[in-house]
């Protein structure tokens, strides 16, 4: 896009490294009214209000995290708006779509909607979307949801560790696919099959892992792909921990099954051989398994059949992470350190921003229907990350933007720093304070 003689924009930001959808080079992002206005040759002369020079710090458009729970109203003391957004926007994320369980009330109807709604208002760094969710004795729900705004419907198929969001049964899966094809909803599905999980026989993590094993998530998928098929409903795995899932996932896709699936950061840089005893800050469900599964879980992302990489944010109050891995909150902090664990791993291994960016940013974009969002576009809204590709860090619990200080990540040095992060123009890192105006992000 070319701008006309005089033409003044809000913001111009150059990079040597920005990943524009044709790949990774030198431009220049021309910014106006939020969005992007025009992309340029590096030294393009354009006239703007504020100039930024990367020199050779990546630009990268805004991450997009469809796999957080918040968790307020109701468990505010776990985990809330305020500092979810800005643990966001200090790790490159500049949308977030919400879970609908772990708040009080969950978002499985419309009034539950508005009270969520109310409660983010004004308060959030990022933009914000929002997941429904398909429960036992909802089914009359899932429409005025859906036309009330959320970009699909969250189910479990095993016990959700909340009582007041049960899962479905068989039966009751059939009837929620049906009603959600009905309007091509999407549904996103927690896939641990019930009858392979058990109790661990003792507190450590062997006994854990061992409780809940690759099979129950293969066996899950095939369930739910099998339905799919038969429904035509638009289905999502989440969080998928084993490399068993990756042959039905690619064979229910190669049959014409609208399936798709994402796995989370932990499961790619962390791995059950270095997980010390007692260290429930690890605990997360299904769990993080071998190194050998981990390398299974990058081809997967690598061939396509993983299509998203999203945080599953799922904190908890210190108290509640026991270092007893039967009794302890299954869920791990991450939002903020997202993109910096997954670019330590996958530059180790050959990967580029440029993937990366698919990801993390355009795949989630993409599956939640958030147009405009995760690509650098003229059009798009100016989501955007300075994000030092090559600098280190070592992470520091206490100095994250997470409400509760708890991560397994602590200790460990990542490779990159997000140095600033953008929403529409306007910069949203948490270091630079709230501006007069109030927390820009919007409620999608």
């Amino acid at each position: 896009m070319s701008l006309e003689d005089g033409d003044v924009m809000d913001l111009v930001i150059r990079s040597r490294r920005a990943v524009l959808p044709g790949g990774e080079g030198p431009a220049a992002v021309a910014v106006r009214d939020g969005r992007i206005a025009g992309l340029h040759a590096y030294d393009a002369p354009l006239a703007a209000a504020e100039q930024v020079d990367l020199g050779g710090v990546a630009l990268l458009p805004g991450l997009v995290d469809t796999h957080v729970h918040v968790n307020e109203p109701g468990r505010t003391h776990w985990e809330g708006f305020a500092s979810a957004t800005r643990a966001a926007a200090a790790g490159g994320v500049t949308t977030i779509v919400d879970m609908p369980l772990n708040s009080l009330p969950p978002t499985v109807n419309v009034d539950a909607l508005a009270e969520k709604r109310r409660a983010a208002a004004g308060q959030c760094l990022v933009d914000v979307g929002f997941w429904g969710g398909a429960i036992p004795g909802n089914l009359k729900d899932l429409r005025p949801l859906h036309e009330a705004g959320v970009r699909g419907f969250k189910c479990f198929l095993s016990p959700s560790g909340v009582e007041e969001f049960p899962p479905l049964t068989p039966g009751e899966l059939r009837a929620a696919m049906v009603e959600i094809a009905s309007f091509d909803g999407l549904l996103v599905v927690h896939a641990e099959d019930p009858a392979l999980l058990g109790d661990p026989a003792g507190p450590g993590y062997r006994e854990f892992l061992d409780s809940r094993p690759g099979e129950s998530e293969r066996r899950a998928v095939e369930r739910v792909a099998a339905l799919a098929g038969e429904t035509g409903v638009r289905a999502h795995i989440l969080h998928v921990s084993s490399a068993l899932c990756l042959q039905p996932l690619a064979r229910a896709r190669e049959e014409g099954v609208r399936i798709t699936a994402e796995t989370c950061p932990h499961y790619l840089t962390l791995m059950a051989e270095e997980i010390p005893q007692g260290a429930t800050q690890f605990k997360c469900c299904p769990p993080i398994r071998s190194s050998a599964n981990r390398d299974e879980l990058w081809r997967g992302l690598a061939d396509g059949v993983l299509s998203c990489v999203v945080s599953d944010h799922s904190p908890s109050t210190p108290d509640l992470k026991v270092p007893d891995f039967a009794a302890a909150w299954g869920g791990i902090s991450s939002l903020q350190l997202g993109l910096t664990a997954v670019w330590t791993e996958a530059s180790r291994r050959g990967h580029t921003l440029e993937e990366i960016v698919r990801w993390m940013a355009g795949n989630p974009a993409a599956l939640a229907g958030l147009h405009g969002k995760g690509v650098i576009a003229v059009g798009a809204d100016a989501d955007l990350v300075a994000f030092d590709a090559d600098a280190a860090h070592t992470v520091d619990v206490s100095s994250l933007h997470h409400k509760n200080p708890v991560t397994p990540y602590h200790g460990r040095t990542l490779t990159g720093v997000v140095r600033t992060t953008w929403l529409r123009g306007r910069v949203v890192n948490p270091a630079v304070g709230p501006a007069a105006e109030g927390p820009p992000g919007n409620l999608l």
